[in-house]
């Protein structure tokens, strides 16, 4: 993108618009890359905090969700205190999320700053950058600047895991996140190049459709947290959560009926393209989520790599879906999106299925290759395509609030995946184990006890290093024995897990083919949709 081409077309005053494009590129880079530096660091982060991996794995979830549960409501809050404005506390609640990672010394500070705080500010931070892209360019130059932040996503996404893995393995995970504060404050300096987008629609705030959407999506998630934690009342949470979402479509159809203002325009799933589109984008970011935690942490607890290694294991996917989503975007121009899309999840499909059978047989991260590679084919075939699909058919004064849905359905999936795949890792790794213990003639019935007892209180993934350290004063042949139950455990646990992303990935090719069938658009750029 040269500067010539920002120019032209762009009506932004304060003379810069390549700068302030590169800023914003800047900023999408950081919100991309934060999950890939916690997923790649799991095990320095659990050996520095002196927590466990289902504690981190329950607060990555947790941004996700906090995220997804405030987007609208963060859409609503740009519309009423200035788009400008809710971009700068988006920013500094995702700086203070970082800063908190740093100096975190304990889960609690990772949860209370990182995942609430860093998550509130993300949820105000997508939707206001959306709207400055708007208000600041037009024309072509509006079309570039979506391009390279939509290109910033994507190398964020595919450079995250390996620049993740050398920071945390060569000099520290805290670092990555120092780094990520010195890059929002080079944006924040740059904030006198905005300029503000006034809102001109109703300015009426629906406080009870935001508190269902904050319940629904949060009772969901949550109630998944507590279950893979071990805690009660799982089931009333899940309860409350789709009690909410039902009661939340029910309000919006209600308040839009009686002429007020709702959070959401319930006329939106009217298109049946629109409808079909988020479920499209819910069910790749559920697989997405559910593979980028299992896999590290089988790289890390299974075969004790470290960062860099992990980093390395991991970037057949992410740079596939780099290159193919690069790729798509340029040369499937005359294709349908809804074709595109199908062969997508059919890749990812594949992928996983490819996977499944080889994770107890890897002995070494490069011989994921080749299904991970598929994978992430599939996932790039997706990420170029859906937003097309889903925001093509919305008319530009629209856009806005529906590509703040879409964010939203992506940012729900992503936490749902990774919460329901870490719980489904822990419970098969309970169950697991304990039927291993019980049915072993070398340990006595005391410890087969002893055992199931400490598993129903915290079942959790432990590396066989970590494990005989552990169970340092018991007998050899018992420590012995134990580890061996671990060895064969870990790998059952992770393919169990690993049936998340590929129900997604199924249930998602089966949605496909729908949207084949409905009137998909063409394949061109959609009328102001950012690359989310």
């Amino acid at each position: 993108m040269t500067d010539e081409s920002i120019t032209r077309g762009s009506d932004q005053q304060s003379g810069h618009p390549e700068l302030l494009a590169i800023l914003l590129a800047m900023a999408m880079f950081v919100l991309v890359v934060d999950t890939s530096l916690m997923n790649v660091s799991i095990s320095s982060v659990v050996r520095d905090l002196d927590t466990t991996v289902s504690g981190v794995q329950s607060a990555i979830a947790l941004e996700a969700l906090v995220s997804a549960a405030f987007i609208l409501i963060g859409s609503k809050i740009g519309d009423l205190i200035g788009r400008r404005r809710a971009y700068v506390l988006g920013l500094l609640g995702y700086a203070t999320g970082a800063a908190a990672m740093a100096l975190a010394q304990s889960l609690t500070a990772v949860i209370v700053f990182w995942a609430v705080v860093g998550g509130i500010g993300a949820s105000l931070l997508l939707p206001a950058m959306q709207s400055l892209i708007h208000g600041n360019f037009e024309g072509d130059a509006q079309k570039k600047v979506y391009a390279l932040v939509g290109a910033a996503a994507a190398i964020a996404a595919a450079v995250g895991p390996l620049l993740g893995g050398f920071i945390t393995t060569y000099l520290s995970w805290r670092l990555a996140f120092v780094l990520e504060v010195v890059i929002i404050a080079v944006v924040l300096s740059g904030i006198g190049l905005v300029r503000d987008v006034p809102y001109t629609g109703s300015r009426g705030v629906d406080g009870v459709g935001a508190l269902l959407s904050v319940l629904g999506m949060g009772g969901i998630v949550l109630g998944i947290l507590v279950w893979q934690e071990g805690g009660e009342a799982v089931a009333g949470l899940l309860v409350i959560g789709v009690a909410a979402l039902a009661g939340l479509a029910f309000w919006l159809v209600r308040r839009t009926r009686a002429g007020s203002t709702p959070l959401l325009d319930p006329d939106l799933f009217r298109s049946k393209v629109f409808r079909l589109g988020i479920t499209g984008q819910m069910l790749q970011q559920i697989a997405l989520g559910g593979i980028m935690i299992a896999l590290p942490i089988y790289l890390q607890m299974v075969l004790e790599y470290n960062a860099m290694q992990a980093g390395l294991s991991l970037a057949p996917l992410s740079l596939s879906m780099f290159v193919v989503a690069l790729v798509a975007g340029r040369k499937l121009g005359d294709r349908r999106p809804g074709a595109v899309i199908r062969w997508g999840f059919l890749l990812v499909t594949i992928g996983i299925v490819v996977l499944i059978p080889i994770v107890p047989r890897a002995d070494f991260g490069w011989g994921l290759l080749l299904p991970l590679a598929i994978a992430g084919s599939g996932l790039g075939l997706l990420v170029s395509q859906l937003n097309n699909y889903t925001l093509a058919p919305i008319t530009e004064e629209r856009v806005s609030e529906a590509a703040g849905t879409n964010s939203a359905a992506g940012s729900f999936g992503l936490s749902f995946g990774l919460a329901f795949a870490g719980a489904i890792l822990l419970a098969t790794l309970s169950i697991t184990f304990t039927s291993m213990a019980e049915s072993s003639d070398v340990l006595p019935p005391a410890e087969q006890q002893r055992v199931a007892q400490v598993l129903e209180e915290d079942a959790e993934v432990m590396s066989n290093t970590q494990l005989e350290e552990l169970l340092a004063g018991q007998p050899p042949v018992i420590r012995d024995e134990v580890v061996r139950i671990n060895t064969d455990a870990r790998p059952i646990a992770l393919q169990i897990a690993l049936l998340v992303p590929l129900g997604a990935a199924l249930l998602g090719l089966a949605n496909s083919f729908r949207m084949v069938r409905a009137d998909g658009p063409p394949a061109a750029a959609p009328k102001g949709a950012a690359p989310l």
